[in-house]
């Protein structure tokens, strides 16, 4: 399984009236991650070629993020079938390793040219094994 991490830290931008990070941006995390993920691992002939476009999400708030907490996020695809995936993304405090939140997304791979759905294939399952 490939994972990609990434850290960051909390910034006054990222707080809510609760003076936590607002759900938001948990969700902006997870989208960006994925996208960073997909422009690490495939060549840009593929990035050319292909796209992907988030179908369902669903993510698990654990506990809060704090002003000037160091965040871990990492993922990773969880299971390939025909044109659609499923990722993974867990959201941790890198200090003290505590789960902050828990996302699936399920993303369809689409041909640019077309702008259709298209299988996955196994050059795309490899890039991320």
């Amino acid at each position: 399984m490939n994972t990609y991490e990434t850290t960051l830290k909390v910034t006054e931008d990222h707080l809510d009236d609760l003076n936590h990070v607002n759900n938001v941006h948990y969700v902006q995390w997870v989208q960006n991650i994925a996208k960073a993920h997909w422009q690490k691992n495939a060549p840009a002939a593929l990035q050319n070629k292909y796209f992907w476009v988030l179908i369902t999400h669903f993510i698990e708030h654990k506990a809060e993020a704090l002003l000037n907490d160091l965040i871990e996020i990492k993922t990773y695809i969880a299971k390939n079938e025909g044109a659609t995936c499923i990722r993974v993304v867990e959201i941790l405090n890198k200090t003290t390793n505590k789960l902050l939140a828990k996302s699936e997304t399920k993303w369809c791979f689409i041909t640019s040219k077309t702008k259709r759905p298209t299988r996955i294939t196994s050059e795309i399952v490899n890039l991320f094994a």
